[in-house]
């Protein structure tokens, strides 16, 4: 099985001028545990996973106060749709993170998290359906 037969192919998607309350608002509504950084001024995207808004609220840190572009992992594990689920995982272990997001060429295609990968491993193949968020600021 490839990553494309489990990815989410509906992605959430913040701005970096986002408070880690919008960011957590957006994740908790759609059911997600990451959303993929579009910062229009700059090349290339991020990620802001639970972990990243969990660290930000556990050092103390408001979440009003605090913006998506000083907690977004910048430097990015991409997984191309041809993976294997097996390559995914490697990466995911090896790099100690939970989601990556797919691009196929230069477009996101997708976002493969731990629990796709499970669903497919168990034969529960059937992908949540995403809702993708408003404008990214």
């Amino acid at each position: 099985m490839n990553v494309q037969d489990g990815m989410s192919r509906v992605v959430l998607s913040v701005g970096p001028a986002h408070t880690l309350r919008d960011a957590a608002r957006f994740m908790s509504e759609r059911r997600v545990g990451a959303a993929v950084v579009v910062d229009h001024e700059h090349s290339g995207i991020g990620i802001l996973t639970e972990r990243d808004i969990m660290d930000a609220v556990g050092r103390g840190q408001d979440p009003d106060a605090e913006l998506v572009a000083d907690h977004r992992t910048a430097d990015v594990v991409f997984a191309s749709p041809t993976w294997t689920l097996e390559q995914a995982a490697a990466a995911m272990v090896s790099g100690n993170f939970r989601h990556l997001i797919v691009v196929d060429g230069t477009e996101v295609a997708g976002l493969l998290s731990m629990r796709d990968i499970v669903r497919c491993w168990s034969g529960k193949t059937t992908v949540a359906a995403g809702v993708a968020a408003g404008a990214t600021a």
